[in-house]
């Protein structure tokens, strides 16, 4: 079925490039123009795919939100300890954030645009938000409980804090151009929850 392939890559490349420009420059930024170029297709080709822009984008926050969800089941997969969960989460963005193309959360970035998007695609922003926080919180209450946490506030507000001060390194690192800036503002956070292992004999 060479017809079915040609066009699920084709659906694919769209929404590839559609991330790579809202990521560099917005959901303002680019025009199916844009993307016809940048893939090599017809206007028409993506209309086909998805009839508006709102489609597409739209379709585009619900991918991401489901690789979101499954990256966070690979952390707990592979990092059973919350501690080392929350650390694989902000190491992750860490090698992230010295690319253009992909160094920022798209939800991030268009959380920041809420009042000019579609509303179905705020919608979708905002779900990524509420199972982001949703499983930071349960990171910390398993943490807590183990003892390897330290929380000083309840596990939701701590989580919340957590988010948000993650995305805001980000914009940080994108605003000066430096990528270390994004360590300097995440590692404490790691820091001010692990509890501190007493010396021997303490």
């Amino acid at each position: 079925m060479p017809f079915m392939s040609t066009q699920s890559t084709t659906y694919s490349d769209i929404l590839q490039c559609a991330r790579t420009l809202i990521i560099t420059g917005g959901y303002n930024s680019f025009s199916y123009a844009d993307i016809a170029e940048s893939v090599g297709i017809r206007k028409a080709s993506i209309h086909h795919h998805f009839p508006t822009k709102a489609d597409l984008v739209r379709v585009l926050v619900a991918q991401y939100r489901e690789e979101a969800k499954a990256g966070m089941a690979a952390l707990e997969r592979y990092f059973p300890a919350p501690v080392d969960q929350l650390k694989a989460y902000v190491g992750y963005w860490l090698e992230c954030v010295g690319e253009a193309s992909k160094g920022y959360c798209v939800c991030a970035l268009l959380a920041t645009q809420i009042p000019v998007l579609p509303t179905e695609v705020a919608t979708e922003v905002r779900a990524h938000f509420r199972s982001l926080s949703a499983w930071i919180t349960t990171v910390l209450e398993r943490g807590a409980q183990a003892g390897s946490l330290t929380l000083s506030d309840t596990p939701q507000a701590e989580a919340e804090r957590f988010m948000a001060a993650v995305h805001g390194a980000m914009l940080s690192a994108r605003a000066y151009g430096e990528p270390g800036v994004f360590g300097l503002i995440t590692q404490p956070l790691i820091d001010r929850l692990v509890t501190p292992i007493p010396p021997p004999g303490a």
